[in-house]
């Protein structure tokens, strides 16, 4: 019984894995920064074309930076390179941005407890 419950947990989490990633694409491909931003963490990492990593940004640092970015680019579309993929508690998007210009695109997703939220975006 105890094998059977880790079992279906394990694809439970999966799934909501797969559903998490493919929200996080659509609001990609939409353009549309603050369904994106939505989906950080408390805190989060960013990496932007020509700039540095900035780490532990809160989530409404980490929004606005997305958002400014989102606006002089003229994000307006997405293109998943691939199936998300899993590792441990962790999931990876990746991804070409639309706009102005095309720039390539991995956000990192976690599940912590019942939540799976974006802890890594990083643009280049």
């Amino acid at each position: 019984m105890k094998k059977l419950l880790t079992i279906i947990g394990f694809f439970l989490t999966v799934n909501t894995f797969a559903q998490s990633a493919d929200d996080v694409a659509s609001a990609l491909n939409a353009g549309n920064a603050n369904k994106f931003a939505s989906y950080f963490s408390n805190s989060v990492n960013i990496a932007l074309p020509q700039k540095p990593e900035v780490k532990n940004l809160s989530k409404a640092e980490a929004t606005a930076m997305i958002q400014s970015f989102f606006t002089k680019n003229k994000v307006s579309g997405f293109e998943r390179f691939s199936d998300s993929r899993q590792l441990n508690d962790m999931t990876y998007v990746a991804g070409k941005l639309k706009g102005t210009q095309e720039y390539n695109i991995t956000v990192v997703l976690k599940s912590t407890g019942n939540a799976i939220s974006v802890i890594r975006v990083r643009i280049f």
